[in-house]
């Protein structure tokens, strides 16, 4: 069943390789994107890639307000390298109005100040990929997983070897290993949403459970 969304108008300032592929996805999920860029030379690739740019210093208070920021449901500003540039632009986009403004941060000090000037969201991609990396290679019963708050996230794994067999009654899933089973899938391509206490394990299942970092780990360690 393919999932209907409301289209979002959304501007990304900065088309850098993490800026183009966001901007790409994004239209790509059918969403209205328009891009910016300061620089001439990249007019041709981004002129081809999206419908709708820009090659413009956003970082002229003019240049940003023509765009029409308060429109856009969300903003983007996915510059690389100039921070100061990311300040500014970040710090002009709340001051026209802007709804949702989402910042890239290349480093952890940047946080804090694109807090402090009221950027909605801060993003720090080379520091959330190597986290993920580092958690999903910690062990090789982890295939995915992605974050919900602080303390608890989404697992995909593999069912422990000493679950097999047994049901999720029999096992007191919760109250023993502090996950909730949200869904099983097995090597038939069966998903099962929400498995009851009767629910048995076999072999090749793939579970999809809630939990807190530690308790995962614990489990999948077994």
């Amino acid at each position: 069943m393919k999932i209907k969304h409301k289209t979002k108008s959304i501007l990304v300032i900065g088309i850098g390789r993490f800026g183009k592929h966001l901007a790409m996805k994004m239209q790509e999920l059918g969403n209205y994107v328009m891009v910016v860029d300061m620089k001439k030379q990249l007019e041709q690739d981004i002129s081809l890639t999206f419908n709708d740019y820009m090659i413009g210093d956003c970082t002229n208070e003019n240049v940003l307000g023509a765009l029409g920021v308060s429109n856009f449901d969300m903003c983007f500003v996915t510059i690389g390298k100039n921070f100061e540039a990311s300040i500014v632009i970040t710090s002009f986009l709340k001051k026209l109005g802007a709804k949702y403004v989402v910042t890239k941060a290349s480093r952890d000090i940047q946080i804090e100040v694109l807090k402090k000037i009221g950027a909605d969201e801060i993003v720090y991609p080379e520091r959330e990929f190597a986290e993920k990396l580092a958690i999903r290679y910690n062990t090789s019963h982890i295939f995915d997983f992605f974050d919900l708050t602080s303390d608890y996230s989404i697992f995909e794994i593999a069912v422990p070897s000493n679950w097999v067999g047994k049901k999720i009654g029999m096992l007191d899933v919760h109250r023993n290993y502090i996950v909730n089973i949200l869904v099983v899938k097995n090597g038939t391509g069966v998903v099962r949403p929400m498995p009851d206490a009767n629910y048995e394990f076999r072999n090749g299942d793939i579970l999809v459970l809630m939990g807190k970092g530690n308790d995962v780990f614990s489990l999948t360690s077994q």
